[in-house]
């Protein structure tokens, strides 16, 4: 039996965001039975709880609610558990897979303490975290060095993007890194809603929103994800459209800068509608938008892209490596110079039925010959019994 211990997501089942959503997807599509998942999930509840989720055995790590550094402490706190299971089970010879780069300046030692049992490390980098502008400068100074020595230290990393792998061996030549390939995946299914679902109905209704005449942004309220870039292309098209704008939007120092450069709140088509948390409503809301507008500009694998490429028809990508590798010739791209979302807007609304179903076939093939859940599933199995 090979021992896996997941390090780094809140938790399963998944109520949260990227890590959440594989692991999730990795325990419950789990066919090799000759491998067992130890998750580790967050919790501020002090009373904690075992319990098993298809199979794997979920544990959670009693956290104080500390602001950013609560996810440093739960990672060790995790790490000291898998310990502690390794050593009073004398399991021999697994994987401890660590999501995410927080907790460098301590992972010498944990290698170290694993090998002893015959484990080995690996990580998953993720993106560029040190570049995050929602972070302070010390804070993003402290991921760039702990991405450093996550790297020196593991034994291998799993890059759920080739342009995170390269800048990995590019950035840290002089350590050797072992890398690998696997890339984060996507829902290939429809959405299970119809047009007269209630859900569906009172959703459309309660914005103003018409089925299939909507641009859609999806993703994080952060200056990274290119907002006033997309708002200001957006305001200065002459498309007739809404723009609907599914985020966690907060009333915040950056949404009263963004109000104040670009006045979005006097133009009637932009519509702050919110986060919606039922997938097969976002789903749906995502197969009947015009087109989707994808701002990410801190990679590595998307997992909003992927999701719009499996159910939007026309996706208009911000033009850089992590999601070029991702769509390839399946969407459109813009960048930041003046009009150039805005005339790919325009051009949009003129397309010809032919050219939407061009590009949405272009899209759902990709997903699906490279990106669907059950092919990263099967890819992880492959490598951790291998390990």
């Amino acid at each position: 039996m090979k021992h896996v211990f997941i390090v780094g997501s809140k938790g399963i089942p998944a109520k949260y965001g990227g890590f959440e959503t594989f692991v999730d997807n990795l325990v419950s599509r789990q066919v090799n039975k000759n491998i067992k998942y130890h998750v580790a999930c967050m919790t501020f509840d002090k009373k904690t709880k075992n319990y098993e989720y298809h199979g794997a055995e979920c544990h959670e790590i009693a956290i104080p609610n500390i602001g950013g550094a609560k996810a440093i402490v739960y990672d060790l706190k995790a790490l000291n558990w898998a310990l502690e299971t390794i050593k009073s089970r004398s399991y021999q010879n697994g994987i401890i897979y660590i999501l995410a780069c927080r907790i460098g300046p301590f992972i010498h030692s944990y290698v170290s303490k694993f090998h002893r049992f015959g484990f080995k490390v690996w990580v998953n980098p993720d993106g560029h975290e040190w570049k995050r502008a929602k972070w302070s400068k010390p804070v993003r100074e402290y991921w760039k060095i702990s991405e450093r020595l996550m790297v020196k230290n593991a034994d291998l990393l799993i890059c759920d993007s080739k342009t995170i792998e390269k800048y990995i061996h590019t950035e840290y030549k002089k350590y050797n890194p072992q890398t690998t390939f696997i890339a984060y995946g996507a829902d290939v299914t429809k959405s299970s809603l119809s047009e007269k679902d209630r859900v569906v109905e009172e959703w459309f209704s309660k914005f103003g929103i018409k089925f299939d005449q909507y641009f859609l942004i999806v993703g994080r309220f952060v200056p990274e994800n290119n907002f006033e870039t997309m708002i200001r292309e957006f305001m200065s098209s002459n498309v007739e459209n809404d723009l609907v704008i599914i985020t966690n939007v907060e009333r915040n120092k950056f949404y009263n800068e963004l109000k104040e450069k670009t006045h979005f709140d006097k133009d009637s088509r932009i519509k702050f509608v919110g986060t919606v948390y039922d997938q097969q409503l976002l789903k749906f809301i995502r197969e009947h938008a015009l087109a989707y507008i994808h701002g990410h500009s801190v990679g590595g694998t998307n997992p909003s892209l992927l999701e719009a490429l499996a159910s939007t028809r026309v996706n208009l990508l911000y033009d850089v490596g992590f999601n070029k590798e991702v769509a390839l010739n399946a969407a459109l791209y813009w960048n930041k110079k003046d009009n150039s979302l805005e005339q790919l807007l325009e051009t949009v609304v003129n397309f010809s039925q032919e050219s939407f179903e061009l590009y949405s076939s272009k899209a759902n093939q990709r997903i699906s010959e490279n990106y669907s859940w059950g092919l990263i599933s099967n890819s992880y199995e492959d490598k951790f019994l291998r390990g």
